[in-house]
C-alpha cells in the first residue's frame, strides 16, 4: 500500500469520528432542549395558575447573583444549580407595610419603573406582569438597538466630540 492511500485513509477516519461524536453532542442537545422546554412550560403554567394582582412602591432594582439579592434563604435553595452563578433581576419593593426584594421578569424589569408605585401581577416573590403605574401609563419596552447601530453612535459621538472646538480659558 501507498502512504498517499494511507493517510487519506486516516483523514477519513477521523472525519468519520469527529461527524459521529458532533452528531452524538446534537442529539443530546436535541432531547435536552426538549426536556428543558417541557419544564419551562410547567413553571409558566404554575406561575400563571397562582398569579395575584398587588400594588407596591419600587424602591430599586438591580441585576444581582442570587446570594447577594436579599432573597430568602427558602427561595435560593430551591434554584437550580446553573442559576446560582447568573446575574437574577431583583426588585426591592415596598409592599404595604414591609420591604421585600423579588425576582423579575426580564421583560416587566426593563420596563418597571423606579421610585413608583405599580400594579403588578405576582406569583410568590416573581413580578410577572406590570398592568398600571400610578400617575402615568404604562413604559413600552425599549427599541433594541442592534450592535452595529450601537458601533456607528459610539464613533459618531466619539468624531463629534473630537471635531468640537476646544474653548480658551
Amino acid at each position: 500500500m501507498s502512504t498517499a492511500f494511507l493517510i487519506a485513509a486516516n483523514t477519513w477516519t477521523v472525519f468519520g469520528i469527529v461527524m459521529g461524536v458532533v452528531a452524538v453532542v446534537l442529539a443530546v442537545l436535541y432531547f435536552m432542549g426538549k426536556k428543558m422546554q417541557k419544564k419551562q412550560a410547567e413553571a409558566q403554567e404554575q406561575i400563571d395558575s397562582s398569579k395575584q394582582v398587588a400594588s407596591i412602591l419600587v424602591i430599586d432594582k438591580k441585576k444581582l447573583k442570587p446570594k447577594d439579592s436579599g432573597l430568602p434563604e427558602v427561595a435560593l435553595s430551591q434554584l437550580p444549580w446553573y442559576a446560582k452563578g447568573q446575574k437574577l433581576p431583583i426588585v426591592k419593593a415596598k409592599i404595604g407595610p414591609q420591604i421585600m426584594s423579588l425576582m423579575c421578569d426580564a421583560e416587566v424589569f426593563e420596563i418597571i419603573p423606579v421610585k413608583k408605585e405599580c400594579k403588578v401581577a405576582l406569583s410568590g416573590i416573581y413580578i410577572a406582569e406590570l398592568k398600571a403605574v400610578r400617575g402615568g401609563k404604562v413604559p413600552e419596552k425599549p427599541a433594541k438597538v442592534g450592535a452595529l447601530k450601537r458601533i456607528r453612535n459610539n464613533l459618531m459621538a466619539k468624531i463629534k466630540k473630537a471635531e468640537a472646538p476646544k474653548k480658551k480659558k
